[in-house]
C-alpha cells in the first residue's frame, strides 16, 4: 500500500503541471489585467510601467516558468486589490469551505443511506416509488433556488436559523449558521446517493454469495449488513470521490447565497474583480483537494472489500 501511495503521489506531479498550463492560459484569455488596475486617466507610458512592474511585458513562456517556480514554493503573487499574498488569502478561507463540504457529505450519508436501504428492501412498493420519485424531483431543483427558499422559510419567516454568515466553531450558533448552507449543498448529493444505494443493493442482492448466506440460515439483518450493504457501498464511495469537484463548484454559489466566508465566495469575487493571483491560487487548491480525494477513495476500497489489493 505504501508503494502504491508513493506512486500515486508521483503521478500527481505531471497532472499538476498540466493543470498549471491550463490555469495559466485560461487566466490570460481574459485580457490584460493591468487595464483593470490603473485609472482611466493613465497614459500609455504609465500603463506600460505598471505592466513591467508586474512582469506582464515579458514573453508568455517566461511568465509561465516564473509562475511555476513561484507556485512550487506556495507563492502565487499578491492580490491586485487587497495587496495581500494570494496563497494566504485562499488558505485563510479554505477551512470554512472544508467545514461546509464535510458537513454536506455527512448530511448526505446520514439521509441517503437509510432512504436507499429502505427503497431497496421495499422494492416496487409505495415507499419505493415515493423515495425514488422524491430523488428524481429533488435532483432537478437548482441549489441556489433551494437555498433562497430555505432562507425565506426557516430564517426569515420562522426564525429558526440565522439568515447568513457564520459563527465560532466551538459554540452552538456555528452549527445553526452551518445547517442551512450544508443542507442546501448536500441536497443534490442526497438524491444521487439515494438512487445509487438502492440500485447497488438490488444488484448485490441478486448475487450468489447473498443467496448462499441466506440458505445457510443467517438472519436477514446480518445478510443485509455484512454481505449486501458492504459490497453496495463500493460504487457509493466512487461517486462520493467524483462529487468532490461538484461540491467545490456548488460551494461557490451556496457561499454567495448564504454569505458564507469560504474559498468559493473568495474565488467568485476574485473572478468578478479579475484578481488573477487569487483565482490561480484557489484553482490550484481545488485541484489538490480533488486529487487527494481520489486517492482517499482508492484507499477506502481496501477496507470495504478485502479482495482489493494495490501493489
Amino acid at each position: 500500500m505504501t508503494t502504491y501511495i508513493a506512486r500515486r503521489l508521483l503521478q500527481m506531479i505531471p497532472v499538476l503541471l498540466g493543470i498549471s498550463v491550463i490555469v495559466f492560459l485560461l487566466i490570460r484569455l481574459g485580457g490584460d489585467p493591468v487595464l483593470q488596475l490603473v485609472p482611466e486617466y493613465f497614459t500609455e507610458e504609465q500603463i506600460a510601467e505598471v505592466r513591467a512592474d508586474y512582469g506582464f511585458d515579458r514573453p508568455i513562456v517566461m511568465q509561465y516558468l516564473e509562475f511555476v517556480s513561484r507556485a512550487v514554493r506556495g507563492d502565487f503573487g499578491y492580490s491586485f486589490h487587497n495587496r495581500q499574498p494570494a496563497w494566504d488569502m485562499v488558505t485563510d478561507r479554505l477551512p470554512r469551505t472544508v467545514q461546509l463540504a464535510v458537513a454536506a457529505v455527512l448530511l448526505s450519508i446520514v439521509v441517503s443511506l437509510p432512504l436507499g436501504i429502505i427503497a431497496a428492501l421495499k422494492r416496487n412498493t409505495i415507499i419505493d416509488v415515493f423515495v425514488t420519485g422524491l430523488s428524481v424531483w429533488g435532483r432537478s431543483l437548482p441549489n441556489f433556488w433551494l437555498g433562497i427558499m430555505l432562507i425565506l422559510l426557516f430564517a426569515v419567516n420562522l426564525g429558526w436559523f440565522p439568515v447568513s454568515g457564520t459563527g465560532d466553531f466551538s459554540n452552538r450558533p456555528f452549527l445553526a449558521h452551518l445547517f442551512l448552507p450544508a443542507f442546501t449543498l448536500a441536497f443534490g448529493l442526497i438524491t444521487t446517493l439515494t438512487r445509487l444505494i438502492r440500485s447497488a443493493m438490488l444488484e448485490v442482492m441478486r448475487e450468489d454469495h447473498v443467496r448462499t448466506a441466506r440458505s445457510k440460515g443467517q438472519r436477514e439483518r446480518r445478510v443485509i449488513a455484512r454481505h449486501v450493504l458492504r459490497n453496495a457501498l463500493i460504487p457509493v464511495v466512487t461517486v462520493l470521490g467524483l462529487q468532490v469537484g461538484w461540491l467545490l463548484g456548488g460551494a461557490v454559489i451556496i457561499e454567495e447565497v448564504f454569505a458564507w466566508p469560504g474559498m468559493g465566495r473568495l474565488m467568485l469575487s476574485s473572478i468578478m474583480a479579475r484578481d488573477n493571483a487569487v483565482v490561480q491560487a484557489a484553482l490550484f487548491v481545488s485541484a489538490l483537494i480533488i486529487m487527494a480525494s481520489n486517492l482517499l477513495v482508492d484507499i477506502t476500497y481496501t477496507f470495504l472489500d478485502p479482495r482489493i489489493r494495490y501493489a
